[in-house]
This record gives structure tokens, C-alpha cells and sequence, in this order.
């Protein structure tokens, strides 16, 4: 009996060794994307994009750690290798491929469209936005839409350079920011006429009562899917988790469940 024990302990020695620990990852997000992701009234940080991460890493069996950075500097992390991947609501686009970024399947699926100060009436579709300011955020497909209306539209654009703008006239003014609350506030405070953001973001502030904005109806694009993102092909595992991890948590009912918290759907 004492060596069928014996054996058997042994057995269990080998199976411990032999186990591979769980992964820690390091995720970077941004620091407020409602409904994407924020801090609510407890501290917490809290979102479609945490709860999701949170999911899809319990059914994957890895740990992490989740820092909100804020988009530029949780692109710079993840470039830098700081951390192993990002969860920020990132539009997936050829271009960011072209770039390096190495996308996840699109979780989510999301058009940009544009916002005026409550109450305003001075522009109420694309061709009154001529002789005006448009605030974006930086880096953003939001701020890809706005450029791309200027061979639609026939608007000139100021060049980045403020001497290349002096020996032209432009008619739009585009002027970037770091986050979507001084996209809103550059509106609000008078400091540009419109805005460019993500629909579900903008509606979610709208309706919140966080900002007073207005959405001018009829200037959505055809928008594009959220991904999940690593920028070097070694995370390529952490990828294949979170794909594999997605499909299961929309299977479950999890991610309805996620998607209902925060959007009310």
C-alpha cells in the first residue's frame, strides 16, 4: 500500500513540475473612452473593454494587469515593448496594418460621425463646414474621416505647417487632442464649431448628459470593426488568446451580456 502511495506521489510531483504557469500580460487602454472604457463614481475602472478583457482572460486561463495610459502613450507602451498588447477600442484599418499593428478578430463594430454645441444650428451637414474648426482626436480614424472629406467636398485642409498654410487659403482647420473629453470641451468652449468621434462614444456622453453636444444627423461613415492589438509578432499567442477567448465568450452569452451593461441593448 505504501508503495502504490508512494507512486502515486510521485505521479502528482512530476504533473506540478511538468505544469505550465498561467501567462501574465500587460496590458495598456486608454484612459476614458466611455463606453468603452472610464472610471465610474467608486474608482473602478470599468467598460466594455475591461469587462470584455476580463472575460475572455478568465476562459483563455492567462492573468494580466491592465493600465489605463491614454491612446498615445498605450500605443508608445506597446511599441516600446513595455507592454504585450492593447484594448482601446482601436479601429482596425489597412493602414494600421501597413504600420505594424497586428489586430485580433473586430469585437465590435462602430461608425464615427460629428457633433456641434448644443443648440447650435450653424452647421448641419458636411458643406457648412467650410471657414471652420474641427477638433479630433489624434491618430484617430475619426481624424482620417475629416481629412478624407476634403477631396469629397473640395475643402482645403490647413497643413500641419503654418508656413506652408500662409501661401494658401484653406477653408477647414483641423485640431488635434489627446483625448475625447477635450475633443468635447474644444466644442464646448467655443474653441472649434464641430467634432469628429466615434457614434457610440459621442451618444454615450450625449446621453449621459456628460457633455452638451448635439449630433448632426446624416454624417456617419460607413465606420469599421474594434480589435484587440500587439505590435510585434512574438505576442502572435496573445492574439490567438483573445480571438479563441471572443468566439467562446459570444457563444456563452457573455458577451451580449457586456454589451447590454453598457449600451443598454
Amino acid at each position: 500500500m505504501k508503495k502504490i502511495f508512494a507512486a502515486m506521489l510521485c505521479v502528482a510531483v512530476l504533473l506540478c513540475m511538468g505544469a505550465a504557469p498561467a501567462e501574465d500580460y500587460a496590458i495598456a487602454t486608454d484612459n476614458y473612452f466611455r463606453p468603452f472604457v472610464f472610471t465610474n463614481e467608486a474608482g473602478e475602472l470599468v467598460g466594455i473593454d475591461i469587462d470584455l478583457m476580463a472575460a475572455i482572460a478568465e476562459d483563455q486561463g492567462f492573468t494580466y494587469t491592465i493600465d489605463p495610459l491614454g491612446w498615445d502613450d498605450a500605443i508608445e507602451a506597446c511599441q516600446e515593448g513595455e507592454k504585450d498588447g492593447m484594448i482601446a477600442a482601436a479601429s482596425i484599418t489597412d493602414a494600421r496594418k501597413a504600420e505594424g499593428w497586428i489586430f485580433s478578430d473586430g469585437y465590435f463594430s462602430a461608425t464615427q460621425s460629428m457633433a456641434v454645441a448644443e443648440g447650435s444650428d450653424a452647421i448641419k451637414s458636411f458643406e457648412d463646414l467650410k471657414g471652420h474648426k474641427v477638433a479630433v482626436k489624434d491618430d484617430t480614424l475619426s481624424e482620417e474621416y475629416v481629412l478624407s472629406l476634403e477631396e469629397q467636398y473640395g475643402f482645403k485642409v490647413k497643413p500641419d505647417d503654418d508656413d506652408e498654410a500662409k501661401k494658401e487659403p484653406y477653408d477647414i482647420e483641423i485640431r488635434d487632442y489627446d483625448d475625447s473629453l477635450q475633443v468635447y470641451e474644444a466644442v464646448i468652449g467655443g474653441e472649434c464649431e464641430a467634432c469628429y468621434d466615434d457614434t457610440p462614444v459621442l451618444t454615450d456622453y450625449i446621453k449621459s448628459g456628460g457633455v452638451l453636444l448635439q449630433m448632426v444627423e446624416g454624417t456617419a461613415n460607413e465606420g469599421a470593426e474594434y480589435g484587440f492589438v500587439v505590435f510585434s509578432p512574438d505576442k502572435q499567442e496573445l492574439i490567438d488568446k483573445f480571438n479563441a477567448g471572443l468566439a467562446n465568450v459570444k457563444t456563452s452569452g457573455k458577451y451580449d451580456e457586456i454589451l447590454a451593461k453598457y449600451l443598454g441593448e
